[in-house]
């Protein structure tokens, strides 16, 4: 018997500079950096991963640097934007002015699905997101960067729900709900809210039908994918099978060293992962100085010289 999805487990998204994406990420957002390291498949690109305190599952976020990479441009058919979550109505108060003091482009405060929210963009224009978990109920939130720059009363501690934009609401719906196994909860001003697991807001999919709107492209400031959270390897095999018994499009098994995973490309533009909690990004480096050094899985590890020839140099320490 398969079990439901636990939830989001990570983003992955794209930056056009990962020195001022790291800045971004940890000065400006306040999360910590808890794995520097390189795309397994490209070794000539960084993968940074910004998480909770601890780097827990369904935390964080992360990013390839691509050389060369174009703008992406937003549209339908695309991961369309990514919420963070904190404590309470009050701590988007604090970001509210926190935003506005530091001249990030935002909104004001909102409400959707009984939840406030305020959006906002990085320097690539990526679509970002904070909500509050005041009303919300379902999957835990991690912890707070302790040493970070933010409050831990205010601070992000989780992913929050990622937005989807697509061609056919009927395709994504049948998807989500007869392959996924979420829940459709409500709809309001033509969004769809989709839950799985626990629910909450660290385990929803929002849902927008557009047609009117041109077909996204991947580039900078754009996401690559969505990764959903399964307990283990024994669970990560039985998503395999079911993917291959549908005879759904899919990587197979790929072990990333701190979790493992199943892709499953589900349009033209949208990619879902499935990814193990573990082992977690403690396997290889101690809590007190996570994401300081070029951390690399040990298939790469016999080619450590060879890639920091290639990736520039990134302080990560913080004073």
């Amino acid at each position: 018997m398969i079990k439901d999805l636990k939830g989001i487990h990570h983003v992955t998204a794209m930056t056009s500079s990962a020195e001022k994406n790291y800045a971004f990420f940890t000065e400006v957002l306040g999360m910590r950096l808890v794995k520097k390291t390189v795309n397994q498949d490209d070794i000539h690109t960084y993968h940074l991963f910004f998480a909770d305190d601890k780097g827990s599952a369904g935390t964080d976020m992360t990013f390839f640097d691509f050389p060369n990479l174009p703008k992406g441009r937003h549209g339908t058919d695309s991961i369309s934007r990514v919420a963070f979550r904190v404590p309470s109505d009050a701590a988007l108060e604090y970001w509210l002015d926190r935003l506005e003091q530091l001249e990030v482009p935002h909104s004001d405060i909102k409400t959707l699905f009984g939840k406030k929210y305020l959006t906002f963009q990085d320097f690539d224009d990526q679509q970002l997101q904070l909500i509050s978990d005041e009303n919300n109920e379902g999957v835990a939130a991690g912890t707070p960067w302790k040493n970070g720059p933010v409050p831990e009363k205010y601070a992000i501690y989780g992913l929050g729900p990622v937005f989807l934009t697509v061609v056919s609401l009927k395709n994504m719906d049948a998807i989500l709900q007869t392959i996924l196994g979420f829940r459709k909860i409500t709809e309001e001003n033509g969004l769809h809210l989709y839950e799985v697991g626990e629910g909450g807001n660290g385990a929803q999919v929002i849902v927008e039908e557009r047609t009117d709107i041109p077909a996204a492209m991947q580039g900078y400031g754009g996401v690559h994918h969505v990764a959903f959270r399964v307990e283990d390897h024994e669970e990560l095999q039985k998503w395999i099978d079911r993917m291959n018994t549908i005879e759904a499009p899919n990587s197979g098994y790929v072990n990333r060293f701190y979790f493992e995973s199943l892709y499953v490309p589900v349009s033209e533009r949208i990619l879902f992962e499935f990814a193990t909690d573990g082992p977690g990004f403690a396997s290889d480096e101690p809590y007190e100085t996570l994401g300081e050094k070029l951390a690399l899985p040990p298939f790469l590890e016999p080619k450590r010289a060879e890639i920091e020839k290639m990736v520039r140099p990134i302080d990560t320490k913080r004073s």
